[in-house]
Order: structure tokens, then C-alpha cells, then sequence
């Protein structure tokens, strides 16, 4: 079984039973973000700054690999310290950074729904740069796949999911008192193309970049998430006055911060030992956990777009890794 196929070559079945594990564990993780980000809001809000949050997930996730290099789970490679192989991951930082702040940037010039249905077009924009930089060829089979994947996130965001009505006032579901207008000004939607294209480049380019080097992945994770973590260390301190670092943070906002740093190193993973389309894939059917926790935790109601977008998941999933 080929990398593109969904598993990794070479691989007797316990390992191949632990990447299969490793991409379900992640795929719960990504579900899961949403509904505990709910469960740390106070009063409808969230009680301490998004950066915050952002920078002690980067930071966790600096520290993990330094661990794992200290203690010799991964060994140090030979020779001098590769410190020149650190600059490329400069740019990876920079664009997900810059990604990140647009998410922040879209939500001025359109609303949450229209950029939760139309911001699936990266899907579009990763397969792109997947063929383009890594020069691999799609069938009409996958690409049909992942048009598929399009259309279920856009499907579970314009509906999948249904408040009640008889949300509890002080509860993270009070917030939405009513229906927001659907709009969208022509800057968001160049901001919005400008997002999809950054997200697939990034996602690529990082691939790109960690499988040509010949390094430990946690070496590669290392010089990755420092960059990331002056980075946001600067977005952080020049984002105005505001609560401090650790203010408004609960045992949930510390389980947030824990569980996005371990996603980040099994994504890192995905791109080291698979590819930007498995990461996809992940992203894809964690929509259907977080439909399950949303209702479990948040008392949502799955409605018949949910199941739609389940099923358009399920066929895309046998079309591209399904026997040809």
C-alpha cells in the first residue's frame, strides 16, 4: 500500500496498525476543538485572548520535541548540528501565521457562515499545489474524491448541525439569538481566495520541506515551532492591551492547548511519512466527530445535512483509497 493510497510503504501490520491509530486519534482531536472551545466560554465569551492560546499551543508543542530529542527517542543526527536546514522552516511559520490572522481578518467582511461553507475551497487549493510541487498526478477518480470532500464541508457547515431553541441563558449556545444575514464584501472574497491558496501552500510546501531533508522529524518539529513561537511571541505582545498570557484559563482551555499541540505533532507526522491529502482526509471526517460531540456536550441536533455530508465523506474516502 502507497503513501497515496493511505498507508505507508513498507510497513508490517503492527506499524501499519499504529498509523491507522495515530490518523483516528488526530481525526478525534480536530472534532473535539470546536465543542471544548464552547465549554471554556464564560457568560458567551471566551475569557482569555485567542493568541494566548495560539502561543502556549506552539510553545507545548516546542517543548514535546526537545523532550523527545533530550531523552533519545529520536536520535541527534551525526556531525555538526544542522542549524543551516533550520531557515526554510522560516516560511513555514510565516505562512501559517499569516493564515492564521486571516481566519481572524475574514470575519470582518463576511459572515461565519459564508466562510465556513466557501473557506472548503482550500481543499481545492491543496490538491493544486500537491501536483504542482510534488509533481504527483490525480486520477479523475481522487480528484472526483476530493470534489466530493468540497461539497460535504459545505454541506455540514450551511446546516449539519441545529440549535434547539431552548438553550440555557449563560450557556455557550446563547450567543446565537438570531440568524446572522449571509453576506460577503469583494475584499473578503479576495481574502477568502488569498486564504485557500496560503492553506494549501503551507500545508505542501511543508510536506515539501520535511520529506527532502534528511533530519528526525522531531529535529525538523524543533526548528519549525520556534520560529512559530517568536513568531507569535510578536503577534502576541504587539496585539494591545488586553488579558494577560494565562488570564481567563481553565482546566478546558488547558485541555485545548494540550490536545492542539499533540495534533500538531501527529500532523507533522502525516506530512514526514504521508501526505498533505491524507491530511485532508483527517480534516474531512473529523466534521462527523465533531457533529457527535456538538450534540453530546452542546445539546445540538444533527440534522438531515449532517447525514448528507457523512455520506459524501464515506464515498469520497472509497473512491480515492478504495480498490481501483
Amino acid at each position: 500500500m502507497s503513501v497515496e493510497d493511505g498507508g505507508m510503504p513498507g510497513l508490517g501490520r503492527p506499524r501499519q496498525a499504529r498509523w491507522t491509530l495515530m490518523l483516528l486519534l488526530s481525526t478525534a482531536i480536530y472534532g473535539a476543538h470546536a465543542p471544548l472551545l464552547a465549554l471554556c466560554h464564560v457568560n458567551g465569551k471566551v475569557p482569555f485572548r485567542p493568541s494566548s492560546a495560539v502561543l502556549l499551543t506552539e510553545l507545548t508543542k516546542l517543548l514535546l520535541c526537545a523532550f523527545s530529542l533530550l531523552v533519545g527517542w529520536q536520535a541527534w543526527p551525526q556531525g555538526a548540528p544542522p542549524w543551516r536546514q533550520a531557515a526554510p522552516f522560516a516560511l513555514s511559520a510565516l505562512l501559517y501565521g499569516a493564515n492564521n490572522n486571516l481566519v481572524i481578518y475574514l470575519q470582518r467582511y463576511m459572515d461565519p457562515s459564508t466562510y465556513q461553507v466557501l473557506s472548503n475551497l482550500k481543499i481545492g487549493s491543496t490538491a493544486l499545489f500537491y501536483c504542482l510541487c510534488l509533481r504527483h498526478r490525480l486520477s479523475a477518480r481522487q480528484g472526483l474524491a476530493l470534489l466530493l470532500l468540497m461539497v460535504a464541508g459545505a454541506c455540514y457547515a450551511a446546516g449539519g448541525l441545529q440549535d434547539p431553541g431552548n438553550t440555557l441563558p449563560g450557556s455557550p449556545l446563547a450567543v446565537a439569538a438570531g440568524p446572522m444575514p449571509l453576506h460577503i464584501t469583494p475584499l473578503g472574497l479576495l481574502l477568502l481566495i488569498l486564504y485557500c491558496l496560503i492553506s494549501g501552500l503551507s500545508s505542501v510546501y511543508t510536506e515539501l520541506l520535511m520529506k527532502r531533508q534528511r533530519l528526525p522529524l522531531a529535529l525538523q518539529n524543533l526548528f519549525l515551532y520556534t520560529f512559530g513561537v517568536l513568531l507569535n511571541l510578536g503577534l502576541h505582545a504587539g496585539g494591545g492591551p488586553g488579558p494577560g498570557l494565562l488570564e481567563g484559563f481553565s482546566g478546558w482551555a488547558a485541555l485545548v492547548v494540550l490536545s492542539q499541540a499533540v495534533n500538531g505533532l501527529l500532523m507533522s507526522a502525516v506530512m514526514k511519512h504521508g501526505s498533505s491529502i491524507t491530511r485532508l482526509f483527517v480534516v474531512s471526517c473529523s466534521l462527523v466527530v465533531n457533529a457527535v460531540f456538538s450534540a453530546a456536550l452542546l445539546r445540538l441536533q444533527l440534522t438531515a445535512a449532517f447525514f448528507l455530508a457523512t455520506l459524501l465523506i464515506g464515498l469520497a474516502v472509497r473512491l480515492y483509497y478504495g480498490s481501483r
